[in-house]
């Protein structure tokens, strides 16, 4: 019998782990919400890279769309690197770093707080030097994630800022919807999207699409896929692969849509279907394509939620991709679980 990978078993730990997180993080949660809401922020900055990054593009559109309070997204870079002072005195600065140990995310949280900011940390490790960087911190709860490629932290990711801002908002319809989140994601570690796993053999490229909180998912996909099977995804908004893009795609070329239950549903799947009819292969998480070849999936009842439990079932299919292709996804070529950038 194959022996699991530890990406495998960590993968098979997502939902224990987020209900770990639900339970154990909530009066953190709870305070800090409190403390934005008393500062009364005008904009958030995010600060993070890698899979922590795809995190904090998603809940950019999680902020944007509960509290109507714009995001961006700021490069480590301008403090650590070029010492640039930003104007930040009506900011809130959220930094994502599952180790909480790269040098330049700590100097742009220090930076951040220094020039005004009132910085909250997300991080697996509540002792880090990020964590004692911030005002205040939200610790994941994930356990320990031995795995290069990082799965469990950054769903924990997403559902501690996705739990911040609901508490924030006040949002009770998202704040119920998270307590159920744990069962759907069990669910989602069942799919495994064999025909996606199949069509993708002999390609080494693919795009991936999504709009909205499912694009930040199209974008940890490709990371995904870089990391552990050496394949070179690209992601892209609905609204911008056929702006350029599509001028690659050929017949059977792969390409994998991330369909969620919200307003952006529709003109993706028309997208996709417009791929399809160019000879690709197109792969969905969709009732309502009329072409694309559906991949098994499920609605979580609140379209913010939904992108979750495609990412879960997105590692579960890349894992097993990982080892058809004859690779270790544990030990990533020139890879280690914790990058330090200055």
């Amino acid at each position: 019998m194959q022996t699991k990978t530890r990406m495998a078993r960590e993968i098979a730990e997502i939902p224990e782990a987020a209900a770990r997180l639900l339970k154990e993080g909530h009066a953190a949660r709870r305070d800090a919400a409190a403390s934005a809401r008393s500062k009364g922020p005008a904009f958030l900055i995010t600060v993070a890279r890698g899979s922590s990054d795809h995190a904090a593009t998603y809940l950019k559109y999680a902020s944007e769309l509960l509290l109507g309070l714009p995001v961006a997204s700021v490069g480590p870079s301008i403090a650590s690197i070029y010492g640039a002072r930003l104007k930040l005195s009506q900011a809130l600065a959220l930094t994502i770093s599952q180790s909480g140990q790269s040098p330049d995310i700590v100097t742009m949280t220090k930076s951040a707080a220094h020039d005004g900011a009132f910085s909250l940390a997300l991080t697996n490790d509540p002792a880090s030097p990020l964590a004692q960087s911030a005002d205040m911190t939200l610790a994941l709860h994930a356990g320990p994630e031995l795995s290069v490629a990082a799965t469990k932290t950054f769903v924990n990711s997403v559902i501690a800022g996705l739990a911040f801002l609901a508490e924030w908002a006040q949002d009770e319809a998202l704040l119920a919807a998270l307590e159920t989140l744990p069962e759907h994601l069990l669910t989602a570690v069942n799919f495994d999207w064999p025909e996606l796993r199949h069509a993708l053999e002999g390609h080494n490229s693919l795009f991936t699409i999504g709009r909205g909180p499912a694009w930040a998912i199209a974008g940890e996909a490709a990371l995904k896929l870089k990391e552990t099977c050496q394949l070179h995804g690209e992601a892209y908004s609905s609204a911008e692969v056929l702006h350029g893009p599509v001028s690659i795609v050929g017949k059977d070329f792969p390409v994998l849509a991330f369909g969620v239950g919200d307003a952006a549903e529709r003109g993706l799947v028309e997208i996709a279907d417009r791929i399809e009819a160019l000879g690709a292969q197109v792969f969905i998480s969709s009732d309502l394509s009329q072409s694309a070849r559906r991949l098994e999936h499920i609605r979580t009842g609140h379209p913010l939620l939904d992108p979750l439990v495609l990412i879960v079932s997105f590692y579960v299919m890349v894992e097993r991709l990982a080892a058809a292709r004859g690779i270790n996804p544990d030990m990533p070529r020139n890879l280690k679980k914790v990058t330090q950038t200055l």
